[in-house]
């Protein structure tokens, strides 16, 4: 579960930085009919125009450093695509990761969603196939010596369909976490039963929604106390519709298409009742956008007015910025806000968000990561909801030219009171290092800090991890062992996770568990100011959204 810098489990305990302050190659497809043609359409890699090498931006020292303990913490799970000659867009979009403490003894357990069984072709009307374990959804269960146990079966969280994101929440406000699964061929709501088990709630709930959801979030939209379900769905596909791969013919080269083949899907906004169910309002709310091809969401209150609004990245059209306007209802008004397109009026592929107040000025901004040649948007808020591109001016845009990110976070890495940014590598395309020389399948996980005036480049002195290339999709952040600093943990497509654990500094800072009578049980949605010695006041913001695909 996602945090605000904060050390966010959903026992919400809440760790505020306080440095300086008083407080704070494939085969031919050998089922495949002569028939069959591969899709003309475009590929993912002919939106990657490098040809020459970019100029790289400088490194700087690193003030923390973060120490891979997965395999020493007994975290054995492997995530599985079920790659296919077919290029299924699938393959290539998998790997959540979500941050819980499902059975409130304080220490922070993790949940990975995985892929399913994929013929080579997939017959018609056939599905993704979970049975097989390698295929099931992991549940991690941390012990007291800071190891992890493989608690799934027992729990009862295996999962259906292709799973991709997860999110953690109270919805029913019984104290007990409970957790979300957005996938292809099926969402689940798993509640908790309190004695380490869950149950399929999905039915009984009302969550029955289909197509393909990515990302998810818990937000109580109508402020009435109830957590409500945001759903973000990516485009209309289906192994018929999606089934033949894009670009080169030639096995090897074969590339998965781009989303520009598909209509988009509309998101869902789920109201609850008061009986724990819920009723479908996308359209009420006029959220239901039919252009948006949804993969990442985060919630903050931008205009500060004490509703809070929704920031959706979407891939390779406009992005969404939906103003809660106080009557259930919301206006997207990414256009006139200046956060729709670049600073150039093109779209790019976002996949990634968060929103966070990384200058502490009192609003929140936008960061979206996107595909290498893009580079990764950052929005700073001018506080009258509309916002500045500041990607070059800030040094991003040339830290991030070569790359393609995923999971992203404003984390106050070294707790000196600034939000630093975390991005989970990888580009789409397994091929893509055939067919452009400059550019990179496998990624280093970046880490940008904030100076105060700009971002600089301090991944290579970050640990040994930030210099070792995966296909990082998902990432979660969190206290894992309670010692005030953020600590990372990252899906990688078809291979092992990492959890990255931050090595801290001697900055101060202070932990809040938070717990609610009114509203929802965990404050998701609370408020946080922190007024420094300085008098200067910094903003944080419980969410259960952000990043990509996690929670």
């Amino acid at each position: 579960m996602n945090e605000l810098r904060l050390a966010f489990s959903l026992s919400l305990l809440v760790v505020l930085s306080l440095a300086g302050v008083r407080i704070e190659s494939y085969a031919e497809r050998s089922e495949m009919s002569r028939q069959q043609q591969p899709r003309t359409g475009r590929s993912y890699e002919s939106g990657d125009p490098m040809k020459k090498p970019p100029t790289s931006a400088p490194q700087f020292p690193s003030p923390v450093t973060f120490t891979d303990m997965t395999a020493q913490c007994g975290i054995s799970f492997k995530h599985a695509a079920s790659a296919t000659s077919q290029k299924y867009l699938l393959e290539t979009m998998g790997a959540g990761v979500a941050i819980i403490d499902y059975d409130n003894d304080g220490r922070l357990d993790l949940y990975f969603t995985n892929g399913a069984r994929l013929e080579d072709p997939m017959p018609k009307g056939a599905q993704p196939d979970k049975r097989d374990p390698r295929y099931w959804n992991r549940l991690y269960r941390q012990r007291a010596d800071g190891k992890f146990e493989d608690a799934t079966e027992r729990a009862g969280v295996k999962g259906e369909g292709y799973s991709m994101g997860a999110a953690v929440g109270d919805y029913n406000n019984d104290g007990r976490a409970d957790i979300f699964v957005a996938g292809y061929g099926a969402n689940i709501l798993y509640e908790n039963n309190g004695d380490g088990t869950f149950r399929d709630a999905t039915r009984k709930a009302g969550l029955t929604g289909g197509g393909w959801s990515t990302s998810a979030g818990w937000i109580d939209y109508n402020n009435d106390g109830l957590l409500d379900l945001f759903v973000v769905r990516y485009v209309e596909w289906d192994f018929e519709r999606g089934g033949l791969y894009c670009g080169d013919t030639r096995p090897g080269f074969r590339a998965y298409c781009h989303p520009d083949n598909f209509k988009g899907a509309t998101n869902l906004l789920y109201r609850q009742r008061a009986d724990h169910t819920f009723e479908d309002v996308s359209k009420q709310a006029k959220i239901a956008d039919p252009e948006g091809k949804g993969l990442g969401v985060a919630f903050a209150d931008f205009d500060n007015d004490g509703w809070i609004d929704i920031a959706v990245a979407n891939d390779s059209v406009r992005q969404s910025l939906y103003r809660n306007r106080g009557d259930s209802t919301f206006e997207d008004i990414a256009l006139p806000a200046g956060v729709a397109y670049n600073e150039n009026g093109k779209t790019f592929a976002g996949m990634g968000i968060d929103a966070a107040d990384f200058n502490n000025d009192g609003y929140a901004d936008i960061f979206i990561t996107a595909l290498s040649n893009e580079t990764y948007p950052l929005f700073q808020s001018n506080g009258d909801d509309t916002f500045n591109y500041v990607t070059n001016t800030l040094g991003v845009a040339q830290i991030t030219l070569p790359y393609s990110g995923w999971g992203t976070r404003f984390i106050d890495a070294d707790n000196d009171g600034f939000r630093d940014i975390f991005v989970a590598q990888g580009h789409v395309l397994d091929t893509i290092e055939k067919t452009s020389a400059y550019l990179k399948y496998r990624q280093t996980p970046l880490l940008m800090r904030n100076t105060g005036k700009d971002f600089v480049n301090v991944s290579a002195s970050a640990g040994p991890s930030f210099n070792i290339p995966v296909s990082a999709r998902g990432a979660a952040f969190g206290d894992m062992d309670n010692d005030g600093d953020t600590d990372i943990v990252l899906g990688v497509i078809d291979g092992p996770p990492l959890f990255l654990r931050n090595n801290g500094t001697r900055n101060h800072w202070i932990g809040l568990e938070l717990a609610s009578t009114k509203s929802n049980r965990n404050g998701i949605g609370a408020r946080i100011t922190v007024t420094v010695a300085s008098g200067r006041k910094r903003i944080y913001e419980v969410t259960s959204a952000g990043s990509y695909i996690s929670s």
